[in-house]
């Protein structure tokens, strides 16, 4: 008798378990096959998809599936774990914050994946105005323009800011190096001619080459985003005192411009150093968040006497990565857009 109801109860156990199992993991009625065959579709390994089968359970997505195709339903999931987060008091519990990463980058690589990511430019044909360049004279230093009119038979670049050149100097045919950085795609290299040198105009300008042999460089590593907000800027004595403690005296006034997990940008008055270790505080929602960095490179306005500041980030640790990551995302749609200022000149890997 016993040895007969021993199979059965087993058999019964099992079963519970399993529904248990299943309800605990996203419940009888989950996709489960065509959740792991998409998510193999999509270049997910299987420890991925079970992470991102977790983060939709969490988030109560009606269509798990979808997250595979649609950048949106991906941000629903998101916030749904970070609302899940926040209000279980877990913003700042290591475990919640290292999973709440592994999402933000499977986020990352849905968002490279997209076109305007991949593809790229081929000519400079495609460059519009106002887009800001970088030219090189073979051992005369660097220069900063910008694109004012793009014509199918040359570019017309407003008139090159730098070091004073010698009494007589013409742009005329000179051989110049043009360095860019494109708006949510790379950095670009390629080498031209000056065909005209209109130094005389009310508005001078230089007529430079086409060039269909673009050098595609530096792609971007992160997404950022351009900003308008205020911040408090600290001087560190060197990177390896970096920290992330709040000030709570105030620093020097700044302007946070774009941001980034890698870094960011910042508008201050006057000049600064390339190579200078400093500490930003600003506040993206509601509390306060600190990120150092070095000054890798810098855009200074002579006329108006100010300066771009591009900050290559100490690596943040993953409560003030995803904190950025949702600010630049724009997971709970409470970002204000701003207009873009153009296409900043970086003299680094971007931030």
């Amino acid at each position: 008798m016993w040895l007969w109801l021993a199979p059965v109860i087993l058999l019964v156990l099992l079963i519970v378990g399993f529904v248990l199992f299943l309800q605990s993991h996203g419940g009888v009625n989950f996709p489960w096959v065509q959740f792991y065959a998409r998510g193999t579709e999509s270049g997910f390994v299987f420890r991925e998809i079970n992470t991102l089968r977790k983060a939709t359970v969490e988030a109560n997505l009606e269509n798990p599936v979808s997250i595979f195709s649609s950048v949106k339903q991906f941000d629903r999931t998101i916030r749904g774990v970070v609302t899940k987060m926040r209000a279980n008091l877990q913003t700042e519990d290591p475990p919640s914050n290292r999973f709440l990463g592994q999402l933000y980058d499977f986020r990352k690589r849905v968002e490279f994946n997209l076109p305007k990511y991949r593809l790229g430019i081929q000519s400079t044909r495609e460059l519009m105005a106002s887009q800001k360049i970088r030219l090189s004279l073979p051992g005369g230093g660097s220069f900063m323009a910008s694109v004012v009119e793009n014509l199918r038979k040359y570019m017309a670049i407003s008139y090159p800011v730098g070091k004073t050149m010698p009494p007589g100097f013409s742009w005329k045919n000179q051989k110049i190096t043009v360095y860019f950085w494109r708006m949510e795609d790379a950095g670009y290299f390629f080498e031209s001619k000056v065909l005209e040198d209109f130094l005389d105009r009310k508005f001078p300008i230089l007529y430079i080459a086409h060039s269909d042999s673009l050098i595609r460089s530096q792609k971007r590593r992160s997404i950022r985003v351009e900003t308008n907000l205020g911040c408090s800027l600290y001087n560190l004595s060197s990177i390896q005192s970096a920290n992330e403690t709040v000030e709570k005296s105030p620093g020097y006034r700044a302007r946070l411009v774009d941001i980034s997990e890698d870094g960011c940008a910042l508008l201050v008055g006057g000049k600064a150093k390339v190579g200078m270790p400093i500490k930003v505080q600003v506040t993206l929602t509601d509390e306060p968040l600190v990120m150092c960095g070095m000054i890798k490179g810098i855009t200074f306005d002579e006329k108006k006497n100010r300066s771009i500041l591009h900050i290559q980030a100490v690596p943040p640790s993953a409560r003030v990565s995803n904190a950025i990551l949702t600010y630049v995302y724009n997971i709970f749609d409470d970002r204000k857009e701003v207009p873009r200022r153009g296409s900043t000149i970086r003299q680094s890997p971007p931030s």
